[in-house]
């Protein structure tokens, strides 16, 4: 699908929904496990709505998100274990 993307690479006001939660590449690896749990648990699920609002000053890093109605910060080596699909009228 060309509509979806790692939310690593999404930029500032990007939104759309949570399609894929974990890197799904990497089996066993308890490392990307802790991480996947950890995004769960802080409402990274799939079906969520997302909206990227604002970009650290170095590299782009932190990014700073909203996931349905929480405010949430990540690296975006975090996001890069997420797959989104954005909305076409935020492209």
């Amino acid at each position: 699908m060309s509509d979806t993307l790692k939310l690593s690479q999404a930029r500032k006001g990007a939104r759309g929904v949570i399609v894929r939660v974990g890197d799904h590449r990497h089996h066993g690896q308890e490392h990307a496990a802790e991480l996947e749990r950890r995004l769960l648990e802080l409402g990274f699920v799939e079906g969520a709505r997302i909206e990227l609002l604002h970009e650290g000053l170095f590299g782009r890093d932190p990014i700073a998100l909203k996931v349905d109605d929480m405010r949430v910060a990540l690296r975006r080596h975090e996001a890069a274990s997420l797959t989104v699909r954005l909305d076409t009228a935020a492209i």
